[in-house]
């Protein structure tokens, strides 16, 4: 299981990042990363509220080549045309990140703005905006070693690639980068380029082996910005086909396990009833006989009162019993790390009356989780 590690940025970005011993250790699901990716798919129904005025539109403005990005004060022609291939740059510099690929959560950079809905709509509607939008997406992909191929989203290895995915492979708080990369192309009208990425990475991890220490991320963090269910299915399939080994993959739907007579389970034979019990424990008890059988006697009367009187002032029957509060199992916010602060086990939780009325599924019945 991956450490927590701050860059010198502050980032969080060890339950994100791979991990060496990967290929011994059962990775572990994160019920974190599981709610965090949850209210991003379903447009963060809960507790969310555009909190920013309309008019203040300073993601549109920097993308206009109006304002530059703080603290840097560098413009986004500036960013697009000097720093692409300046990989040190682009490897060290961690307030950028931000401002090319916003979202409607606060960064670690706290001088960009998170997105809102009228602000969004805006941008979409913004041809220059869009048009530097995806000049930032090939620009980052190429820093990855990836390069954008039609204009439909498929990706393939850049003339760069084996350099790029060294450094990949080892730079592990670039996984964060991707995860933000791929949530704010489904913000900004670019959910259909989501897919063919994550594919591409399951691949190089899982089948050529070039970037193994990013299956862990592409699984916890990168299938599941996919909004599209049956496209997040696929993709889980494709990494099952090829994760080593088998029995380790943790992630989607678990295996049906078959009863021995092929049928429904066989019911278990009851537990033996207070009754005999007592009565054995009465035959033990034979020197004080007269003693038991009045004590049984009195308890048989009482037992007789209680189901003569039901709904009486002493029945706890019908009561409610108590539900675990959904609350203490909540993640605090996160910024650039994506509720990757933790990777404890997913817990079994029961969502709030506001939950329910939201959405009729929690992240664990919608994904199918099993435990490690």
């Amino acid at each position: 299981m991956a450490t927590l590690t701050i860059t010198k940025s502050g980032e969080k970005a060890s339950s994100e990042g791979g991990d060496s011993t990967e290929a011994t250790t059962k990775p572990k699901r994160s019920f974190y990363a599981a709610r965090d990716l949850y209210k991003y798919r379903h447009q963060y129904p809960q507790n969310f509220k555009d909190i920013r005025y309309q008019n203040d539109l300073s993601n549109l403005r920097f993308y206009k080549n109006k304002i530059p990005f703080k603290p840097d004060g560098v413009y986004i022609e500036e960013v697009l045309n000097k720093w692409k291939g300046d990989y040190e740059k682009l490897e060290h510099n961690h307030t950028y990140i931000q401002w090319l690929f916003p979202l409607r959560e606060q960064g670690l950079n706290f001088y960009a703005k998170e997105l809102t809905t009228y602000e969004i709509e805006e941008f979409k509607k913004t041809k220059e905006a869009i048009k530097r939008f995806l000049l930032a997406y090939k620009m980052m992909l190429e820093f990855f070693g990836i390069k954008l191929v039609d204009k439909t989203g498929n990706v393939a290895r850049a003339v760069n690639w084996q350099e790029r995915f060294q450094h990949l492979n080892e730079s592990q708080h670039n996984y964060l980068r991707i995860t933000r990369i791929l949530k704010s192309l489904g913000e900004l009208g670019y959910e259909s380029f989501k897919s063919p990425l994550v594919k591409f990475i399951l691949h190089e991890a899982l089948v050529e082996n070039t970037i193994p220490n990013i299956k862990q991320s592409a699984l916890e963090y990168f299938v599941y910005t996919i909004r599209d269910r049956r496209e997040r299915r696929k993709l889980l399939r494709f990494a099952q086909k090829h994760y080593t080994p088998s029995e380790n993959f943790i992630w989607g739907p678990p295996r049906k396990e078959q009863s021995e007579g092929g049928g429904k389970a066989q019911k278990m034979p009851a537990p033996p009833t207070s009754g005999h019990i007592s009565q054995t424990s009465m035959h033990k008890k034979s020197k004080d006989s007269k003693n038991s059988s009045s004590a049984v006697h009195l308890n048989g009367k009482t037992a007789e009162e209680k189901k003569v009187a039901p709904g009486g002032p002493g029945e706890e029957k019908d009561r409610p019993s108590a539900e675990p509060s959904g609350e203490a199992t909540k993640p605090r916010n996160t910024e650039d790390s994506n509720g990757e602060n933790s990777n404890s086990e997913l817990e079994k939780t029961v969502p709030s009356p506001t939950e329910q009325k939201e959405s009729t599924a929690s992240p664990e019945k919608e994904e199918g989780w099993r435990q490690s």
